[in-house]
């Protein structure tokens, strides 16, 4: 089975639009890239991994607007180019005021809108998807349903959106306790989800290579979101993937242990074609990357649904 890939288009890329964001000690700067032409466009709002910014991850991010969707990037405070000090008082939050930047986003669409020339009266909102990496996936997962677990095992705050109808989890953290390196749980409590409520679509994507500091399991602990949440789910592992999954996060960067461009052109394709029929564009691209998969013999990668 053949999957059709829509023609590729010049994409037009504003920053930064500023919004105002009372309360959180920075204004909250985005980075708009959107497709020359077209319209009813749908949107992916992306957050990025420790220490990034609205600027990275541009391999994943062209290439979506490229194909027809609108990618809306922040930079959320724990970026280095903000350079916020540890002992700052909103370092131990910066996981809430993460989720807050996205759902900042979804509230200022109308401004967004009308900071971009021509881009007015060509965004469909009814069809909003939201992906992350690493910590961005973390936070993308909360708009999903995904809960943080107190110090007595019960779920904290539901921060889950509507408005977000699909995700997309890459080298995504799994679960808490006793699967936290000591450094972890030292540092990062946050990091105790419950997937039990993330009933929103999604694609978690996990590297079999992807082998974390923050835990005491191997990489099997990135599919804790895929097997312990319910409804519509679907799971990708590449095989030979580390953390940044053959260089998604920059064309040129250091991070980079795992370069391949022949996998990073392979999610490029699965992701887009996900979202094609998670948010109900297209029903075939997705079968037809599967089919495709499938028929490399499985020398990239898997993918299983549930």
């Amino acid at each position: 089975m053949k999957m059709h890939v829509s023609t590729s288009t010049p994409v037009l890329s504003v920053k930064p639009i500023v919004l105002s964001a009372p309360g959180r000690g920075e204004d909250l700067q985005v980075r708009v890239s959107v497709p020359a032409t077209g319209s009813q466009l749908p949107i992916i709002i992306f957050s990025h991994g420790f220490g990034w910014s609205m600027d990275s991850y541009g391999p994943l991010v062209d290439y979506w607007a490229a194909h027809g969707f609108v990618v809306i990037q922040p930079t959320h405070l724990d970026s280095r180019t903000l350079n916020l000090p540890p002992d700052d008082p909103r370092t131990p939050l910066i996981w809430r005021f993460r989720v807050q930047d996205l759902k900042h986003i979804l509230d200022q669409l109308d401004l967004i809108e009308a900071s971009i020339p021509g881009l007015s009266g060509r965004l469909d909102r009814s069809r909003i998807a939201a992906a992350g990496h690493s910590w961005g996936g973390q936070t993308v997962s909360m708009l999903l349903g995904a809960r943080v677990l107190d110090a007595n095992g019960e779920p904290g705050e539901d921060m889950s959106d509507s408005r977000i109808k699909a995700g997309i989890l890459l080298s995504t953290t799994g679960l808490g306790g006793a699967d936290l390196s000591p450094f972890a749980a030292e540092h990062f409590p946050f990091m105790n989800p419950s997937f039990s409520d993330m009933r929103t679509p999604a694609l978690v994507v996990a590297g079999d290579h992807d082998q974390s500091h923050l835990s005491t399991r191997g990489p099997d602990w990135f599919t804790d979101p895929y097997f312990l949440s319910p409804g519509r789910k679907s799971l990708l592992i590449l095989f030979g993937a580390e953390h940044i999954l053959g260089g998604i996060s920059g064309y040129n960067v250091a991070e980079t242990t795992d370069e391949n461009p022949e996998r990073v052109a392979l999610l490029q394709q699965l992701t887009w074609s996900y979202l094609r029929d998670a948010l109900n564009l297209d029903d075939s691209s997705w079968l037809a990357a599967r089919k495709n998969l499938e028929e490399r013999a499985n020398t990239l990668g898997r993918i299983e649904s549930k």
